[in-house]
């Protein structure tokens, strides 16, 4: 089993150039383990974990509905904002400037299979990252993602979630929440949850701006405990 996983940090990166080289990366995972398996072969298959800031963008999952976005296509434009529906689960979510995105794209056959798990464990890895800041976040029964002041009237999101995975191969991931502009989160309805706020960790800790080099190291390194997992860091070549 292959524990190491190479991280790359994209910075800020076009939507579609992002997904299109998660796709590449996923589908050699995808080709080797189909050749191991065909052949007999026993090649060591990669993990990959990208971490990356989006302009201004809406993404709408399998399961979703249209619906939930509140803007037509010329007030996107005027928002400075794109729109794409993508293979991932889930429903609508944004990604924009201020936001850490974190796509891993592991072979769950080096860790364990079961997709269950590895959804819990990365919302394990933000709620951990979060009591750090002093911010009691927790799973929310039934939604995926991480909140805080679940079961109150004052319940919000801070990190939605979205996944896809093939042959145990995974892809897409997680969204946090830093020093987002939130007033993107009110032209549509987030994940399809109505009248749930959102809300970002400047805004819960009432700072200006959170160090997001700061967060993604505390990411990293939860994720490493809880995975088992050794992050190798390497330079961007896309």
């Amino acid at each position: 089993m292959n524990k190491k996983v190479i991280l790359q940090d994209l910075e800020q990166r076009d939507y579609k150039e992002t997904w299109d080289y998660q796709e590449q990366l996923f589908q050699k995972t995808l080709d080797l383990k189909i050749k191991n398996r065909r052949e007999e072969a026993n090649l060591e298959t990669p993990n990959h974990f990208l971490f990356v800031e989006h302009p201004h963008v809406f993404t709408l999952g399998k399961s979703g509905d249209l619906s939930n976005l509140l803007v037509d296509e010329k007030q996107l434009e005027e928002k400075d904002a794109k729109f794409y529906k993508i293979n991932r689960g889930g429903d609508i979510t944004y990604h924009g400037p201020g936001q850490i995105v974190g796509y891993p794209i592991l072979d769950l056959d080096n860790f364990f299979t079961d997709i269950h798990k590895y959804l819990r464990l990365l919302e394990e890895m933000v709620i951990l990252t979060l009591a750090e800041y002093g911010l009691k976040a927790e799973r929310s029964d039934g939604e995926t993602g991480v909140w805080l002041d679940v079961g109150t009237p004052f319940a919000r999101k801070i990190c939605a979630m979205g996944v896809r995975a093939s042959r145990w191969v995974t892809m897409h991931g997680f969204a946090l929440n830093v020093n987002s502009d939130l007033g993107y989160f009110d032209l549509m309805i987030p994940c399809g949850i109505k009248d749930k706020a959102v809300t970002s960790l400047n805004l819960e800790l009432g700072k200006a701006e959170v160090d997001i080099e700061e967060v993604k190291q505390k990411l990293l390194r939860h994720f490493e405990v809880l995975f088992e997992a050794e992050v190798v860091k390497e330079k961007t070549s896309v």
